[in-house]
C-alpha cells in the first residue's frame, strides 16, 4: 500500500455521450457547458487546486476538440487581443493548462471497454505513487474541491483505495456502487467491500460511490488481470473490490454539492444552482419561478412566437 503523494490525475473522457445525443454527435459531452464553462474545465480546475503534477486524458480519436480546449491556443488569444478583447484573452489563458507547470498527456481508448480499461490505458504514463481518477460527469462544487479534501485525508485513512461517497436515498442505490460499511470516523468511512448497483433491499448501506478516486498504484495490476464484468466491460469497481483484503478501502464524504451531469436532469440542476449564485440571472429565475407558480394555478403562460417576437420565460428576443 503506497500512502505517497498523489502526483497524477486520470480523466476518462472517451465515452460516446449517448444520453445527450444529438448534441454529442459532433461535440464531446465533456465540452457541454454548464452555463458558460465546459464540464471538463471544472474537472481540470479541481485537479489543479489539488496540486497534481500530471494530467492524463484517456480520450477517443473522434474527440480531438477536448485537446484543443485543454491546451493553450496562442493564435486565438492573439486574435482576441487585436480585436480589443483582452478580458477574453486572459480568461482563455487562465483556463488552459500551462504546460510549463503541468504535464499533459493524451492517451487513446479506441474501443468502449469500460471505465477500468480506460484507467488501465493510462498505466504507462502515471508518475510513481497513488493516482487520482476524476470523472467529469460528476460535477462537484464547493469552496474546497473534492479531490483536495480526499488527498488531504488520504494519509490518515489507513486504506490504499479511497473513493468519494455520498449518502443517497435507499430507492436510488441501484444506480451506484455501494459501500459495505464497517465503521465511520468523521468524513472517512472504513469499508470491507463494495456492491455494484444493488437492489434497495440488498444494498449493504446507502453510501454510494461517485466519480472521484484516489487509488493505490496496485490498481493497474488488478485491472490488467480483471475479467470483464457488467456489460462485458472491465469495471473499475471490480478491481477496487478485489484489492480490499490486501489494500483496504475507505469512502470519503466530501463537503461539496454533487451533480450527475451525465444526465439531463443533473445538468439542468447544475445550471440552475450556478445561475442562483449570479445576480445576472435573477430576472430569468424570478420569471421562471412565477411562470411555474402560474402554471400550477392553471393559468396559460405564452412561450411561443407572437407579434413578431419570440418570448421565453418573459424575455423578448428580436425575431429573425
Amino acid at each position: 500500500m503506497s500512502q505517497g503523494i498523489v502526483r497524477t490525475a486520470i480523466f476518462p473522457v472517451a465515452g460516446m455521450g449517448t444520453r445527450f445525443l444529438p448534441a454529442t454527435k459532433a461535440t464531446p459531452k465533456e465540452l457541454l457547458p454548464v452555463l458558460d464553462t465546459p464540464l471538463i474545465q471544472y474537472a481540470i480546475d479541481e485537479a489543479r487546486a489539488a496540486g497534481v503534477e500530471r494530467m492524463i486524458f484517456v480520450s477517443h480519436p473522434s474527440k480531438s476538440a477536448i485537446e484543443r480546449h485543454v491546451l493553450d491556443d496562442v493564435d486565438l488569444r492573439a486574435t482576441l487581443r487585436k480585436r480589443g478583447k483582452a478580458r477574453l484573452d486572459r480568461a482563455l489563458k487562465s483556463a488552459a493548462i500551462d504546460e510549463d507547470v503541468h504535464d499533459v498527456i493524451f492517451v487513446m481508448q479506441p474501443e468502449p471497454l469500460g471505465l477500468g480499461h480506460a484507467v488501465l490505458c493510462a498505466r504507462d504514463y502515471v508518475l510513481p505513487g497513488p493516482v487520482a481518477v476524476i470523472l467529469p460527469d460528476d460535477l462537484i462544487l464547493g469552496p474546497k474541491g473534492c479531490l483536495s479534501e480526499m488527498i488531504a485525508a488520504y494519509p490518515t485513512c489507513d486504506s490504499g483505495h479511497l473513493v468519494a461517497t455520498m449518502d443517497v436515498p435507499r430507492d436510488e442505490v441501484s444506480s451506484y456502487g455501494v459501500l459495505s460499511v464497517l465503521s465511520r470516523n468523521g468524513a472517512v468511512i472504513k469499508a470491507d467491500g463494495m456492491v455494484e448497483k444493488p437492489t434497495a433491499d440488498a444494498a449493504p448501506s446507502t453510501f454510494a460511490v461517485v466519480g472521484r478516486y484516489v487509488l493505490d498504484s496496485t490498481i493497474f495490476d488488478a485491472l490488467a488481470g480483471q475479467a470483464p464484468g457488467v456489460g462485458g466491460e472491465i469495471q473499475l469497481t471490480d478491481a477496487i473490490a478485489a484489492g480490499v483484503p490486501d489494500i483496504g478501502l475507505s469512502g470519503f464524504t466530501f463537503s461539496a454539492i454533487r451533480f450527475d451531469c451525465g444526465s439531463k436532469q443533473g445538468m439542468l440542476a447544475a445550471e440552475l444552482h450556478l445561475a442562483q449564485q449570479d445576480p445576472a440571472f435573477d430576472a430569468v429565475l424570478d420569471r421562471f419561478a412565477k411562470s411555474r407558480s402560474d402554471a400550477i394555478a392553471g393559468q396559460t403562460i405564452p412561450l411561443a412566437h407572437r407579434n413578431g417576437t419570440a418570448t421565453a420565460l418573459g424575455i423578448v428576443f428580436p425575431s429573425g
